[in-house]
Formats: C-alpha cells, structure tokens, sequence
C-alpha cells in the first residue's frame, strides 16, 4: 500500500530540514507552505518533494487542502516541528499492508528545555488522528486547535510508538507562537458565544495554569513545567483580552 505524507509549514528554516529527512521513506511527500519568506521552501527543494503554496486561512482549511493534494489511499499528517522514528516508520509499513483500521492516532514525545516533557499535558499528547485513509476522514474549519470528522465506521485506532516533537525552538518561538494562537482562538471563542473581559482573562487564564501545572502534573516537570503553565496562563489571558478588544471597536482619538 501506498502512503502519501503531507507537512504544513511557515518559516519553519530551523526545522524543515529535520522534519523532511525523517519521512524519506514515504512514496509521496508535500509540502504546504504558507508563502514562507525566511528559507523554508528554499531548503524543500532540494529533496524529492512536491511544494503547494496555500494562503493561510485557518489550520482547518490548510489541512483539509493538504489532503486534496495527496493521491495515495493511506495519508501521514505530520508537522514541520515533528519528527517520525524509525520505529514509527516500520509500524505504519506494517499497518497500511494489513489495517485493522481506517485512521490512527499517534503519540508524540515532546522535547523542551533540552528535556522529554513527560507531564503538563504533553505526554502522550496525540492531537487529530495523524494516520488515516484518505476518504475516511477530514477536518472542521476552526482557525485553531482544529478537530477532526471520522468518515470510517470503525473505531480509531492507536501507534504503540510515538513521534517526536520540537514545539519551541527557544522561548521567543514559545512567545511569538501564543500571541499567533491567542490571535486565531479569538474566532472560536466568539463561535462558542462567549464574551471578553479583564475578569474573564484573569480566571480563565488561572483556571489553565492550574490545570496544566497542577491536574496534569507539569509541577513534576520542574523548571520547564511551571514555564508551559505559565505559557498556558498568557495564552488564554491574552486571547480573552483580544476577544475583548475586537467587541469594543475602540477608535483613535
């Protein structure tokens, strides 16, 4: 059986190359990049890749045409901060020859701070189904933290091994990533109804350093756990802030 891997991207130059090289392997591989200005697709290049430039409207949107331009049966999702094992490598061969299902998590082992993150939420950390046939499933249109539509009638099923993430490269990325998602959360929020505030930023970003640092054990994370909750804290206080902003419409003097 045949598989098709797609990896999205923007100005990704520090990780493409990684990303790249750890799916060699497959029969196809794309590249959607969202008109990259720092190297990313110059990198792409010189591997045996096909590069689709899409204008970012969303992760929802952006994935479901990355499946379109895939066109083997069997699909890997793979992002440009990831990396696929070896031993994840020769268990999809080994899945997509005799499946016992249509789509497939896939655990991922995070690495922050020079370290496997093993709590704070972000071990085994699987999010949308990363394996999976490519009439069998598809993606809502959320701008963020997108869900998935399973087409299959059978269960999902899960990889005993785990890929590997890089999700910060150094604590600016971590910056610059939440006031990009805090950004893009802001559409969800107001699809769910909900309004913004100082109050509602306050406790709803207390209520998610709580969680990740204390319910899902980041405080055994150490240094690097209390940063990921805190990291949590401003993500969700500043999307709340933003919603806020957006609804006030405030005008220049």
């Amino acid at each position: 059986m045949r598989l098709s891997v797609y990896i999205i991207a923007f100005n990704e130059v520090d990780k493409i190359e990684d990303c790249i090289k750890s799916v060699l392997w497959a029969d196809e591989i794309i590249l959607v990049d969202s008109h990259s200005t720092d190297g990313t697709t110059e990198i792409a290049e010189k591997y045996n890749l096909q590069i689709k430039h899409v204008t970012f409207c969303g992760y929802g949107k952006l994935r479901n045409q990355a499946i379109s331009f895939c066109k083997n049966e069997w699909i890997l999702s793979i992002d440009s901060d990831e990396r696929c094992t070896d031993q994840v490598e020769d268990e999809i061969k080994s899945l997509i020859d005799n499946p016992l299902h249509d789509i497939y998590k896939i655990p991922r082992r995070n690495f922050f701070m020079g370290k496997w993150i093993k709590h704070s939420g972000w071990y085994p950390n699987y999010r949308q189904p990363q394996l999976f046939r490519k009439d069998c499933m598809r993606y809502d249109e959320k701008p963020v933290h997108e869900g998935f539509i399973n087409i299959s009638k059978k269960p999902i099923g899960i990889l005993k091994n785990s890929i590997w993430q890089v999700p910060f490269k150094n604590y600016s990325e971590m910056i610059h990533k939440a006031n990009r998602y805090s950004s893009l959360g802001v559409e969800k929020l107001e699809s769910k109804g909900l309004k913004g505030g100082i109050l509602q930023a306050i406790l709803h970003g207390l209520w998610s350093f709580i969680k990740h640092y204390f319910f899902k054990l980041g405080l055994l994370d150490g240094k690097a756990g209390f940063i990921i909750a805190f990291a949590n804290f401003e993500g969700t206080y500043y999307r709340y802030l933003k919603l806020m902003e957006k609804n006030s419409k405030w005008k220049s003097p």
